[in-house]
């Protein structure tokens, strides 16, 4: 396999796990929690061909459906959850977090979703296993050790100035009683800024979204007129904004884009790509 490429600033504690060919990344230091499993896949030990090589997580983007049932039967595996359990989300870069439960076991892979529009979700009962899916855009990872709850979000750029990442912690507080304190959040392998250019509408939109003192550390402009967006910062900023403390926020060292034969990038494959997948399970 092809040596990572890693981000050394941004050092997170990520491991690259390997099971029956299948490799995916977790963090030892939310495992640690004894109540969760999770992990996030990458594009090795699938079964998928060409441009989707070889594990894509997408019904949607022309695969063989049969290869893509067959990939998420084998992470699934690898990381040790039921596939049956597995819940999907609906990304259409909302902020909207859904309450799931176990009569939502196998939306979006064994079953039709029942659901529309969903970037987010929360449970606290075990053995359901909550889904986002990734090609450059933001996975977050939200831990609850004291109420034994989970949160598992996508936020790409209009997530991250929408602040999907306070909308999970929010839910999370008014189902659970969770208290943000107590609270583990990992930014999980995305677009890194180096990689991630963006014209001069998003960074509007990012500064109506932020502190005028933060800018610096978020954007910078080139001499093209285009802007690097930093979004681990971003939404480790949203993070602290909801309350989580500094040393529960676990950051990506990992880029998708760095990565495109281990990683999915919409970016780095101009559009000809699979997806990659996030999971989160309490234990039963």
């Amino acid at each position: 396999m092809e040596q990572w490429i890693w981000a050394d600033e941004k050092a997170s504690g990520m491991e690259v796990n390997e099971n029956n060919g299948v490799v995916y990344l977790s963090w030892p230091a939310l495992e640690k929690t004894g109540f969760i499993r999770h992990g996030f896949s990458t594009r090795i030990g699938g079964a998928s061909q060409g441009i989707y090589r070889s594990m894509n997580l997408s019904y949607s983007r022309g695969d063989d459906p049969l290869a893509v049932t067959e990939n998420f039967r084998r992470i699934a595996q690898a990381i040790g959850v039921p596939m049956e359990s597995i819940v999907a989300s609906d990304q259409t870069h909302t902020t909207n977090v859904r309450l799931v439960t176990a009569a939502d076991k196998g939306s979006g892979v064994l079953r039709p979703k029942a659901y529309q529009d969903v970037d987010g979700m929360i449970t606290n009962e075990p053995g359901v296993t909550l889904a986002t899916f990734y090609a450059d855009c933001v996975p977050l990872f939200f831990l609850d050790p004291v109420h034994k709850a989970i949160g598992l979000s996508h936020s790409g750029w209009r997530g991250t100035v929408g602040k999907i990442g306070k909308a999970t912690i929010e839910a999370m507080t008014w189902h659970f009683g969770t208290k943000p304190a107590d609270v583990l959040g990992a930014i999980g392998p995305s677009i890194c800024q180096k990689c991630y250019e963006v014209s001069e509408d998003v960074i509007e939109q990012v500064k109506a979204a932020f502190a005028p003192k933060d800018w610096p550390s978020l954007f910078y402009q080139k001499e093209n007129g285009k802007y690097q967006l930093d979004l681990w910062r971003a939404n480790e900023l949203v993070f602290l904004e909801a309350q989580i403390l500094p040393a529960h926020i676990f950051l990506p060292n990992v880029c998708t884009c760095c990565n495109p034969t281990l990683l999915f990038s919409h970016r780095a494959s101009k559009g000809r790509r699979g997806n990659l997948g996030a999971f989160l399970m309490i234990k039963e």
